[in-house]
């Protein structure tokens, strides 16, 4: 009865699962509706990797401090660029098991000449197990020249190492990797070691074990998600994905958290909340609460309240590590993101979209966005989750309905929730 009387109304506030189920060009200025169009630009996994790699060309933020590098293996540059990242992160793996581990190091090395540490790089022969380390030293000091342009006076031969010569290091590397193998770094290897390990974006959460997560590009839930930490297992897994049904171009390679914060012994990641309700000039609004979410064996999700993750921060030592590192750092993550896609949504004027974040921590806390989800989970999954996604539901309506109205015109009296404005574009 109340379906068939109104029927025939034209609807002011339309709310759907999927931004394609409305179109668009019928709607009327005073129609509210929860999709932006165009979002996946940074909702799937492809689309984030690769406009967050433009992100510096037009916004002032490094994306390596808070999104774990990442390559589409289909695009040929990509996959050249993450074998030469493969290849540089065993490298400095040696150096961090070289600095870490010395006590019971491999004896993979022998000592090296006295005046071999300090030579000019030209170029690593990675040739046998002996001189393992200092190939990877000089791999790693190539690379930081190269970085800070103290390279252009080198010979082009001094630069050139070929696939065999990688392919024989990457054996030993993963002998050493496997404990099959033992290094015996001199203490000048391990002083350089530890000067070339400090200059490097990323270390924190890198690891020694060069682990790596291929990840199919428009799914959700971890569905079809693998794990290597030897190059042939990536290409030869990302070669069956691209040769499969699926469209090319929706798998990506990304870094794997290696070093992460854990509860417990426990790995997790927290959900994250956030609201635009404009995209130009952009609008966002950020959740106060969020909840964590574990890993088991097997598998089980369970959930945490903001509060009580604070609580066991402060049990570990990190008490302001909250306040100070993980809600900034997911705030900054958050606005950065959008600001890669924003040329690419399709702005519309009464439109808003509800989005859901997945961050992990590293062992100091750094947060590091994993992917952004359009139409996230609102099914409760616990009594912490039916409170947490009701309150969102409601207050996404206040910040839309309330705050916003429905002509348009603001109302900062009204309530917006737990809904925090946290980044208003000026000057558009």
């Amino acid at each position: 009865l109340q379906s068939s009387m109104v029927r025939d109304q034209m609807p002011t506030l339309i709310w759907t699962t999927h931004y394609n189920a409305v179109d668009y060009r019928q709607l009327q200025r005073d129609q509210v509706v929860n999709h932006f169009a165009s979002i996946g630009a940074f909702t799937t996994k492809e689309g984030l990797c690769v406009n967050l790699q433009n992100l510096p060309w037009f916004h002032r933020v490094d994306p390596t401090t808070f999104f774990p590098r990442c390559y589409r293996l289909w695009a040929e540059d990509e996959r050249q660029a993450f074998i030469e990242d493969f290849h540089l992160t065993a490298a400095r793996s040696l150096l961090k098991l070289a600095v870490e581990k010395t006590g019971d190091m491999p004896r993979v090395t022998e000592q090296p000449d006295k005046g071999a540490a300090h030579a000019t790089p030209t170029g690593p022969a990675l040739p046998s197990a002996p001189e393992l380390l200092e190939a990877a030293l000089k791999v790693c000091r190539m690379q930081l020249d190269s970085l800070e342009h103290r390279d252009i006076d080198w010979d082009s031969q001094m630069l050139h190492v070929t696939d065999a010569d990688w392919d024989r290091f990457l054996r030993e590397y993963y002998s050493v990797v496997n404990k099959q193998a033992r290094l015996a770094p001199s203490v000048p290897q391990q002083e350089q070691c530890r000067a070339l390990l400090r200059q490097r974006p990323q270390l924190g959460m890198e690891g020694d074990h060069n682990l790596w997560i291929i990840k199919p590009g428009a799914k959700s839930c971890g569905r079809g998600i693998t794990c290597s930490a030897r190059l042939e297992e990536v290409l030869e897994v990302a070669g069956k994905c691209t040769a499969s049904a699926l469209q090319v171009g929706q798998w990506v390679v990304q870094k794997y958290v290696e070093r992460p914060l854990l509860i417990l012994g426990t790995k997790f990641d927290l959900r994250q909340w956030f609201l635009v309700t404009d995209w130009n000039p952009l609008t966002v609004w950020f959740y106060r609460d969020s909840y964590v979410r574990f890993c088991s064996r097997p598998f089980s999700l369970h959930c945490l309240q903001r509060h009580q993750f604070q609580l066991y921060l402060q049990r570990a030592g990190h008490a302001e590590a909250w306040e100070k590192v993980i809600v900034p750092g997911m705030k900054q993550a958050v606005v950065a993101a959008l600001h890669s896609a924003q040329g690419l949504v399709a702005s519309r004027k009464g439109s808003f979209e509800l989005y859901g974040a997945d961050f992990m921590f590293g062992e100091d806390c750094q947060p590091w966005l994993l992917e952004i989800n359009t139409n996230p989970s609102m099914e409760p999954c616990s009594a912490v989750t039916r409170r947490l996604c009701a309150a969102v539901q409601r207050d996404t309506l206040r910040v839309v309905l309330d705050h916003n109205k429905l002509d348009h015109k603001k109302n900062p009296r009204c309530s917006t929730g737990a809904f925090d404005l946290i980044y208003k574009e000026v000057g558009l």
